[in-house]
């Protein structure tokens, strides 16, 4: 469990103006000093992450976040950066400082929350300093809608209810964790092509080979692990075919001539687009480059960050490859990691990554953003298969997102 990627963590996101107590709550959970604590406001200035065990949901990701209530260019910063941690929040806990009791500002950030569908949560912080009764928190709870608890997390008193009430609270989809569990039955075989290049990560598998291994292996399957030039080779010494093969998005097309036409093909980035977000929603967006002109732009996005080599998948062949197929020469931009950008009405298409890296909650709010601006989106993995040809065969796979492709 130590060793879960953040993405399929529950993230506990910890919210609240300056001093409340956020920094010291997150250390009384964790049991460790993680953020520093000081009387000064607004001593939390970028987002503190701590992964744990918090049983029964299993593994966690807790954030701790600077004040809400920070002012100056400096802390609309740390406000915006809050704000990122929102939008991948599986539950809120919003903090109050029981010397200074609910404002206006706790009250629009409750309806706000309760507007975009995020489980919120209250602690009543500081209850060593000043004395709250039940009669207090129930009053909170009804002024805000939301259940409380009383804690000091200097003291440690009540911290227990507060984990209790995050497990009571959450909302976490376990099956949302599973790549390709409803394609695959116990004793299937499945083949990974997982080519190993100038910017394959030294004596390890990427993220997306790692978690697709797991969970063949989790639904009882047989995984076989190759390079793209040996799977030939691979499949002639199978006495069974395979169930599925899984590609690296960028080796497609030799994959796809290798590969038996009654063997059903798709690739990693196409699973985790299923998985994090909204197939059919990437796959309208593909038609979107024929649409593209003159001048058109698009945003190209990855979850995370890294060091580009100089042939770089979206640095260097998705704008290469989008240029060919549309024949006109395109703007692009790119935004990686945490960051996306607030206004996307200028571009024409987003190209996201399959966002290995990113949970789901915040692979849906770049989706729906993206609608709400009128903006296609699609996927790297969507459109390598496109450029190259094969797209209808890589979604053989997840019917209902084949049709949205066959569909004028």
């Amino acid at each position: 469990m130590n060793t879960t990627p953040i993405s399929n963590r529950l993230h506990i996101a910890i919210f609240g103006r300056r001093n409340a107590g956020k920094s010291s709550l997150i250390n009384a959970l964790t049991g460790q000093q993680i953020a520093v604590v000081s009387n000064v406001p607004g001593t939390t200035t970028d987002p503190v992450y701590k992964t744990m065990e918090l049983l029964p949901i299993g593994p966690v990701v807790i954030i701790d976040t600077a004040g809400l209530d920070d002012s100056g260019d400096l802390g609309n910063l740390r406000i915006e950066k809050a704000h990122e941690v929102l939008r991948k929040s599986n539950i809120a806990i919003l903090v109050i400082s029981a010397t200074e009791g609910i404002t206006e500002f706790e009250k629009d950030f409750a309806a706000m929350l309760k507007k975009r569908e995020i489980p919120l949560v209250g602690v009543i912080n500081k209850c060593d300093i000043k004395d709250v009764l039940q009669s207090d928190v129930m009053e909170y709870s009804k002024i805000l809608g939301i259940p409380f608890v009383k804690t000091s997390a200097g003291t440690g008193e009540g911290i227990d209810s507060v984990k209790n009430l995050i497990i009571d609270n959450a909302k976490y989809d376990k099956s949302e964790i599973s790549l390709i569990g409803d394609l695959i039955k116990p004793g299937d075989t499945v083949v990974l092509v997982t080519p190993i290049d100038k910017s394959a990560p030294k004596g390890r598998l990427i993220l997306p080979q790692q978690q697709t291994i797991r969970d063949i292996i989790d639904n009882d399957a047989i995984a076989i692990v190759t390079k793209e030039h040996e799977l030939k080779h691979t499949l002639d010494n199978l006495k069974v075919k395979p169930s599925l093969v899984i590609t690296d998005s960028q080796a497609f097309l030799k994959v796809s001539a290798d590969t038996p036409s009654d063997v059903p093909l798709t690739s990693f980035s196409i699973l985790f687009a299923r998985q994090k977000g909204d197939l059919a929603e990437l796959v309208k967006g593909i038609k979107k480059i024929q649409e593209l002109k003159q001048g058109s732009k698009v945003l190209i996005v990855e979850g995370c960050t890294h060091h580009r080599q100089a042939d770089d998948i979206g640095k260097v062949k998705i704008p290469r490859w989008i240029r060919q197929i549309c024949g006109y020469d395109i703007n692009f931009e790119w935004a990686s990691g945490a960051h996306f950008p607030k206004d996307i009405n200028g571009y024409d298409l987003i190209v996201h990554c399959g966002g290995c890296m990113i949970n789901r909650k915040e692979m849906q709010f770049r989706i729906e953003s993206s609608k709400e601006s009128n903006v296609f989106i699609t996927n790297y993995g969507v459109l390598i298969a496109y450029t190259h040809g094969i797209l209808n065969r890589a979604l053989k796979p997840f019917p209902s997102a084949a049709l949205i492709l066959e569909e004028d």
